[in-house]
């Protein structure tokens, strides 16, 4: 503490106005000198002990922080009293604290990106070795032009399947940075839906299944129209893809003075009540996914719609159909 400049100006004006304060004090009488001499012995004790206590406090915090950097953010430093070295450890706790949420943040980040860069390698890693595999067949000199003709259309099936999924990858990793400008056009519910079912309708005419539209051509709301079809269209193929031939898939759609709603549900398989808290989940495939599927677009889906300030939420019993429930809320909530 002594060797602190500052203490050590205080203490040589302190003891200057004290020697001149005895000398004075001395021209008049003894008594006074030896008065004097107490006061300031004790005047200048007492600014000690206070600057002793606060460098102590100092160093408590200096330990304080040296601790949080090396990792241990449970640590508090706040005293609830009054003064401004308590606002001060009050401060320090609060900058403390955002930091060690934006450490965490960017730990959970790394993990993500860990798990993202795992999960993207094991997707691929299928078709590519499917397409080694059928390469090496190709380049067979006594191969049939039929079976030729076969391996080179399988290629290009898991060429297609690798650009789908690189793209459907690159919008989600778009979405989820904020990077993506969505835009507030008036989009016209009927107009949306025919838009979505484009996609769908040669799967759904193979198998034989029924689409119903129920609603108000007068519906609409504010959104990115590419953006909203593409998810509208992803809940679709998963409709289709789980309603047995001959089902059928209905569509409403309503709006009210809090939200647009569209509803989409199917008569199929279901989803087991143990996938449902998941299967918004990027790359999660429930028990009764296809062996085709990444588990992709109910993730990118429930992304876009969150993006547009909306929600969705699905109800489904195993055997008996699924329900999914679009709102698109026309103020921020």
């Amino acid at each position: 503490m002594l060797r602190n400049r500052e203490n050590q100006i205080l203490l040589l004006v302190m003891g200057s106005i004290s020697l001149s304060a005895i000398v004075i004090a001395a021209f008049i009488s003894s008594v006074a000198a030896a008065l004097v001499i107490i006061v300031s012995v004790l005047l200048t004790g007492t600014a000690l002990l206070f600057t002793k206590r606060r460098y102590y406090e100092l160093e408590k915090l200096s330990v304080y922080l040296r601790e949080i950097s090396s990792g241990q953010a449970s640590l508090d430093p706040r005293d609830n009293q009054e003064g401004e070295l308590s606002i001060l450890k009050n401060d320090i706790y609060k900058v403390t604290r955002m930091l060690s949420e934006h450490r965490s943040l960017l730990q959970r980040d790394k993990l993500q990106l860990t798990d993202a860069i795992s999960d993207i390698s094991h997707q691929l890693k299928t078709p590519i070795t499917s397409m080694t595999v059928m390469a090496d067949l190709l380049s067979a000199p006594d191969l049939p032009p039929r079976k030729r003709t076969e391996f080179t259309h399988h290629i290009r099936i898991q060429l297609e399947r690798i650009d789908w999924l690189v793209s459907s990858l690159l919008k989600l990793a778009k979405m989820e940075a904020g990077t993506i400008p969505f835009k507030k056009d008036r989009i016209h519910m009927e107009t949306l839906i025919q838009k979505a079912l484009e996609p769908v309708m040669i799967p759904m005419d193979i198998k034989g299944q029924t689409v119903s539209i129920t609603g108000d051509d007068s519906v609409s709301f504010a959104g990115d129209f590419h953006w909203t079809a593409e998810a509208v269209i992803n809940i679709l193929k998963n409709g289709v893809e789980h309603t047995p031939e001959g089902g059928a898939i209905t569509i409403t759609f309503s709006d009210n003075v809090l939200f647009t709603e569209i509803v989409i549900a199917d008569n199929g398989e279901g989803i087991p009540k143990e996938d449902l808290p998941y299967i918004f989940k990027r790359f999660y495939k429930g028990k009764n996914a296809n062996e085709g599927s990444i588990g992709i677009g109910l993730a990118m889906a429930h992304s876009i719609i969150a993006s547009q300030n909306g929600v969705i939420d699905v109800t489904s019993d195993s055997g008996t159909g699924t329900e999914f429930r679009i709102k698109f809320y026309k103020h921020v909530i």
